[in-house]
């Protein structure tokens, strides 16, 4: 399996498929790289490559100890960016991924990049206070982390059905997209998962967004349970120099059934655009 060495020596896993501009896929959390798999089968075929890497601490990474926050998040990105030297690339994150790709831009500017786009994304703040009273308390955050502690197991598989709005009325999602959200989080290290709830719900991004400087894609829909799109892209919108907010009606946070397929056709169209 592909991997690069980070500068801690630890190893972070990546698929590269296609060829072309390079579109770089961040995941969400709990999640791994193969939540991509549909966009980057899409993005490749229409002549680009598709690069999706898992997090440290997730997936087929090394489950790091320390280093599981946002400044490491996106410098680790920056690493993958740079060893694979990409350039004129595409940044896609969902959920706690835009939020990696929103500090990447912060912290590590524009030079190799030329577009994002944000899915359901965290910034610029999930967390409730005084300042963001859309936000959600830290005590929904203190549950989620006591869940994962208790019995991470049945946790996941109960989340999953927020996650893809299963708790609507008329959802259909198979219980097999259940059991493959189940799957990539039960590869997450635990203590890094722990640090990772920490990691998506307490990071302001507000700074990040106002310094990015090139087409940003917002897409969310307005049914998310997990991330609440009055706190974030709602938000986000009005930060961004450059942003397009594109609103899915009654589309849960997990991209599944027709809400991921015209997410997919609207990626496709912006990237090559």
């Amino acid at each position: 399996m592909p991997h690069i060495s980070l500068s801690d020596g630890s190893q972070k896993y990546y698929k590269d498929w296609g060829t072309g501009r390079p579109v770089v896929f961040s995941h969400g959390w709990p999640l791994n790289a193969d939540a991509w798999d549909t966009q980057a089968v899409a993005v490749a075929s229409a002549g680009f490559r598709a690069i999706a890497h898992d997090r440290r601490g997730h997936g087929r990474s090394t489950q790091t100890w320390d280093g599981n926050h946002m400044d490491q998040y996106a410098d680790d990105l920056a690493e993958l960016l740079d060893q694979l030297d990409l350039s004129d690339a595409i940044l896609v994150g969902h959920s706690t991924g835009g939020g990696e790709v929103a500090r990447y831009l912060g912290r590590h500017g524009t030079s190799r990049v030329s577009k994002a786009v944000l899915v359901g994304a965290v910034p610029p703040l999930m967390l409730k206070t005084e300042n963001n009273p859309e936000g959600t308390p830290i005590e929904a955050f203190d549950d989620i982390r006591a869940g994962v502690a208790a019995d991470r197991s049945q946790f996941y598989y109960d989340l999953s059905e927020a996650f893809y709005g299963l708790n609507r009325p008329g959802a259909a999602v198979s219980e097999g997209k259940r059991r493959e959200f189940w799957l990539q989080s039960m590869q997450v290290g635990l203590n890094a998962a722990l640090d990772c709830v920490k990691a998506f719900s307490e990071t302001d991004f507000t700074e990040d967004l106002k310094k990015i400087d090139i087409p940003v894609l917002l897409a969310h829909g307005d049914d998310d349970q997990i991330v609440p799109i009055a706190a974030a892209a709602q938000k986000s919108i009005k930060l961004l120099s450059q942003g397009t907010l594109k609103v899915y009606p009654g589309a849960p946070h997990g991209l599944v059934g027709a809400y991921e397929s015209a997410f997919t056709a609207d990626l496709v169209n912006f990237i090559s655009s």
